[in-house]
Formats: C-alpha cells, sequence, structure tokens
C-alpha cells in the first residue's frame, strides 16, 4: 500500500540534496554556482540552491 505524499513541492536544495537529485558531484556544483551558471543563497549560514536554478542547469536554460 502507497502512502500519500502530501509535502509540498520543493522550492530549493541543500547542496547534498543537489547532488542526489542532479546526480553531479559536490566539486561540479561548486564549480557551477563560481562560474554563475547555478545560483546559490545563503540563508543562515546554509547556502541553498533554488530549484529553478537546478533545473534550468540541467535544461540548458539560461
Amino acid at each position: 500500500m502507497k502512502s500519500a505524499n502530501n509535502d509540498p513541492p520543493k522550492i530549493a536544495y541543500s547542496i547534498k540534496e543537489a547532488m542526489q537529485a542532479s546526480s553531479l558531484g559536490r566539486t561540479t556544483i561548486y564549480s557551477h554556482i563560481a562560474a554563475g551558471r547555478l545560483r546559490a543563497i545563503r540563508v543562515g549560514g546554509r547556502r541553498v540552491i533554488p530549484a529553478d536554478s537546478l533545473h534550468d542547469l540541467l535544461t540548458g536554460k539560461e
């Protein structure tokens, strides 16, 4: 029996979650951030990647 998933869609990913969702490595994620191809936002002491930015990177949109 499947359980219902009532969680809202993710709007941002941690670095680790972005790695899992995209199958990219940590160094590659940080390289894209440094090159400006992937947006990362600091929230407190944490860095998160907006879901739309990760999606745009993976689909080739700019």
